[in-house]
């Protein structure tokens, strides 16, 4: 597993900030500059080790590419793949952002509005901006040969990518598979959020606590960047090179809620859950722990609560890590599922950060208020999407 997150570089900062509940937001002077945009608070990556890609590879990464780059080496050095797996031709990849970079459009634009011109634009600037510009890069720096997918759903990309890398590996497609999500922070990303008014726009005396997932004073998402890379191996072969194994994934569902485009149905976010859990094989009783979507909107969390309640009761504990790290769009879904993994080998569930008063329509279920040292034989992990793209990861201790 490989992360960037606003907690840092690496998944040790990503589970030790969690672990000691420290927050990776913080307020950004740029988001004033823009007029009538309301939120001021985001989640950043801090300063990155970029000299880790070789400088011909960079030409044409944007700082998504650049981060899902630093993770997934991160993740095939923890994996120990060498390099003969790697460009064999049986390992794919499956990662995605939410479109393709938005600095580099935003600066295409710059160049090319004042003049109508295309006489300033570098030859590089379209493989950042174009959709798969994170799986072609990594792709490429890598040196890959296996299939390449570049799924984009937006908030479920990173948990989506995971579960179509799976499925390549268990109809016999790949024998490895580098899968996850990546995006970077952009103010047309906050904006987008701030028009529909999903956006938090409170708290900027104390940004640590802008983000309050299932709380009754939540307001909002708090928009955030940061990748995370995971190697998914055929259990075979993962075996047979004595690989450590951190987890298995046993179930995965993606459903299409066509009911509204922007608010979700508790219907069919149960709907979902359940297809992941008839997937891997189990009950609802079997689960011990769900990592929730929980964005910290009114009506996603109040959805994903009644959901859960509804399918799972009130047993397991139930837990987002938004207020952590705020949301990290295409890259939450692997960001969290690396994070839950860690809580599955750990015996450890992480708690929703700045959840101090659960709300009513959100208090049926289990939700973790403070650290807890429990074993976790299965986990769900839920992501869901603008657009009614629902995601659900089942995980099972190795």
């Amino acid at each position: 597993m490989g992360v960037i997150s606003p907690l840092g570089c690496g998944v040790a900062e990503l589970w030790n900030g969690l672990l000691t509940g420290r927050s990776g937001l913080s307020r950004m002077k740029d988001l004033e500059l823009v007029k009538g945009l309301r939120p001021r608070i985001a989640g950043r990556v801090p300063e990155i080790k970029t000299k880790a890609i070789p400088r011909k590879a960079r030409r044409t990464m944007s700082n998504l590419s650049i981060f899902a780059a630093l993770a997934a080496l991160e993740a095939i050095d923890q994996a120990g793949l060498d390099e003969a797996t790697l460009t064999g031709g049986r390992t794919g990849l499956s990662i995605g952002s939410t479109t393709g970079s938005s600095q580099a459009l935003e600066q295409f634009f710059k160049l090319y509005l004042p003049e109508n011109s295309l006489s300033a634009i570098r030859g590089t600037e379209f493989f950042k901006i174009m959709n798969h510009s994170a799986a072609a890069n990594l792709a490429q720096f890598l040196e890959l040969s296996g299939r390449v997918i570049a799924a984009s759903a937006a908030c479920s990309t990173g948990c989506q990518n995971i579960g179509l890398a799976a499925e390549a590996i268990a109809a016999g497609k790949q024998e490895v598979m580098l899968c996850g999500g990546t995006d970077e922070l952009h103010p047309l990303t906050v904006g987008t959020f701030d028009i529909i008014d999903a956006a938090s726009i409170s708290d900027e005396s104390d940004y640590t606590t802008a983000s309050r997932p299932f709380d009754a004073t939540r307001d909002g998402i708090v928009c955030s960047e940061g990748a995370g890379i995971l190697v998914l191996e055929n259990y075979n072969h993962a075996k047979a090179r004595g690989a450590k194994m951190l987890a298995e994934i046993t179930g995965f569902s993606s459903l299409c809620d066509s009911s509204n485009m922007a608010s979700p149905s508790a219907d069919a976010i149960a709907r979902c859950m359940k297809e992941a859990l008839k997937d891997a094989g189990i009950s609802e009783a079997d689960i011990d722990y769900v990592n929730a979507h929980a964005t910290g909107t009114l009506q996603g969390d109040a959805s994903e609560a009644q959901a859960i309640a509804s399918l799972l009761g009130e047993t397991p504990p139930v837990s987002s890590l938004k207020g952590h790290l705020g949301h990290t769009m295409a890259a939450s879904g692997a960001i969290e599922t690396i994070a839950t993994v860690r809580m599955i080998q750990e015996n450890t569930i992480i708690p929703t950060a700045n959840l101090i008063n659960p709300a009513d329509e959100c208090s049926a279920i289990n939700n973790v208020l403070h650290l807890q040292e429990r074993p976790i034989t299965y986990a769900l992990k839920n992501n869901f999407a603008l657009g009614g793209i629902n995601t659900s990861l089942v995980l099972r201790r190795s």
